[in-house]
């Protein structure tokens, strides 16, 4: 990976029954017992295919096999690499895509929605969003306002994921820029304006009805967003 650049790997979770076999062989035991737990087929296939598509994507980066890729968690269930700690990665899923970025000694927080109908939307936003993103949301004209909901979610859910806290932290204690068209930005955080210029925040288009958000406390770096492909090319690369 280029010095300073962010990578973003769209990944559909779909596959033929021999990838997922493929994929499921490189699974560690606890991924094997977590996915056993799961009542439904289409869950164990969705989860073989987006952790065996990070393990794919992290012995890309790291030269690692995917089956010794070493995975450990925080308190907040944040993942990262045990054996190297200069490659950051997260990541996210929603309907049938998942994101992954990566990067070289920077937290980063990434998060992908799925463009569909919401119908309580503005109850989700008006009991999450803090009161001036409520505002926004609520003077944009009726038709943008699902996309920009969605804008708003996913930047919150980057920077709560860039820094390891997941829903823990309240949704409403920071604000983020919503409106189609506007430049993703943290506007800010608490009390504190200066704090909120530290981050970045990029939107990010992985695939068609899908919104996404990338999330990091480091100037803007270069973002290369990869076109979205299967798991069955990504084990082709090994």
């Amino acid at each position: 990976m280029k010095s300073g650049r962010i990578e973003v790997w769209p990944v559909w979770l779909q596959a033929s029954r021999s990838t997922l076999e493929s994929l499921h062989a490189y699974l560690d035991p606890q991924e094997k017992v977590r996915k056993a737990s799961f009542y439904f087929q289409r869950l164990r296939d969705s989860y073989t295919l987006s952790q065996g598509a990070l393990r794919l994507l992290l012995a890309a980066y790291t030269g690692m096999a995917p089956g010794r890729v070493r995975l450990r968690y925080g308190a907040r269930g944040k993942p990262s690499l045990a054996s190297r700690h200069d490659l950051q990665f997260n990541a996210s899923h929603s309907g049938g895509l998942a994101l992954y970025a990566f990067a070289d000694g920077l937290e980063i927080g990434v998060d992908v929605e799925e463009l569909r109908p919401l119908p309580d939307y503005r109850a989700i936003a008006r009991s999450y969003f803090c009161a001036r993103e409520w505002r926004q949301l609520d003077q944009l004209p009726a038709e943008e306002q699902q996309q920009a909901f969605f804008l708003c979610w996913t930047r919150k859910e980057a920077y709560l994921k860039a820094v390891g806290e997941g829903l823990a932290l309240p949704l409403d204690s920071f604000q983020v820029t919503l409106r189609p068209g506007e430049k993703a930005r943290m506007v800010q955080l608490g009390d504190d304006e200066r704090a909120a210029r530290r981050w970045t925040l990029h939107n990010l288009a992985p695939a068609p009805g899908y919104a996404a958000a990338l999330a990091y406390r480091a100037p803007a770096r270069e973002v290369v967003l990869h076109p979205p492909c299967k798991p069955a090319q990504l084990l082709d690369r090994l």
